[in-house]
């Protein structure tokens, strides 16, 4: 059975989107500001050692922050399209309170779980 999803929601999401990116995008910058503030080249081997693991450390936050904008820009895509709140896997509609806690979400419920199984299936 399959319900669209209201222009409240797919609005409501939309500023959540727009939100959550300009957070990440502040925290890149952020982070970016903590990291060159630290001297490499200076100090004992321990304070190089901290600022070898403050770079380590904003890498890896670096390319968390980047997959969750990836993920953002494809859900504002989506709603550009007029495929957001639609499961990649079941291609029925998404559930309006999942899409508002996750915004950026492409399974629902039940498509998530579908990809649970075959990962599980495969990783063996």
């Amino acid at each position: 059975m399959k319900t669209m999803i209201s222009k409240e929601i797919i609005n409501e999401c939309r500023q959540k989107l727009i939100l959550m990116k300009q957070e990440l995008l502040n925290r890149m910058r952020g982070a970016k500001l903590e990291v060159s503030a630290h001297d490499k080249m200076s100090g004992d081997e321990v304070d190089q050692m901290v600022a070898q693991q403050t770079e380590n450390n904003f890498v890896l936050a670096q390319n968390r922050i980047r997959t969750q904008l990836i993920e953002i820009e494809m859900a504002l895509a989506r709603i550009q399209s007029g495929q957001f709140g639609i499961c990649e896997e079941t291609e029925e509609p998404i559930e309006a309170e999942r899409l508002l806690a996750i915004p950026y979400t492409r399974l629902s419920i039940e498509g998530a779980e579908m990809r649970d199984a075959l990962a599980k299936k495969y990783a063996r």
